[in-house]
C-alpha cells in the first residue's frame, strides 16, 4: 500500500498556532511605529508652520515679540510652507492644528503633537 503524501491535522494546528503568534508578537509593533510616525509628522508640520511666521514676521520687519494679530491670515503664510498652509495644517493622526498669532506656538489637538518647550510631555 502506498502512503498518501500530506501534512497531518496536528502539523497544520502546529503552524497556524506559529503563525498567530508571531502576528500577536509584530502587529502591536506596527501601531506603535505608526503612531510614533504619525506624531513625528505633525510636530514637524507644527514647526514648518512656525518658521513660515518667523519668516513673515522678518518680512514684515516686526520685532519678535510683537502682537501680530490684524491682517494675519493663511493666505500669508502661503508663500513660506510648500505645499500652502493647507498642507501643514492637515495632522495625519487626524487632530486639529491651529496656527495661532505670531508670539503663540501652532497647536494641535492630540495628545503629544507640540512644539512648546514649555509643555509637559
Amino acid at each position: 500500500m502506498k502512503k498518501k503524501a500530506g501534512f497531518t491535522l496536528v502539523e497544520i494546528m502546529i503552524v497556524v498556532a506559529i503563525i498567530g503568534l508571531l502576528a500577536a508578537i509584530a502587529i502591536p509593533s506596527f501601531v506603535q511605529a505608526r503612531n510614533t510616525s504619525r506624531q513625528n509628522a505633525c510636530i514637524n508640520n507644527l514647526r514648518q508652520i512656525e518658521s513660515a511666521k518667523e519668516q513673515l514676521a522678518m518680512a514684515e520687519n516686526l520685532p519678535s515679540d510683537a502682537a501680530y494679530e490684524t491682517d494675519f491670515d493663511d493666505e500669508d503664510l502661503d508663500p513660506y510652507i510648500r505645499g500652502g498652509v493647507a498642507a501643514a495644517t492637515d495632522c495625519p493622526a487626524g487632530g486639529t492644528v491651529t496656527i495661532g498669532d505670531l508670539e503663540e506656538y501652532p497647536d494641535c489637538t492630540e495628545d503629544g503633537h507640540t512644539i512648546d518647550p514649555d509643555a509637559e510631555e
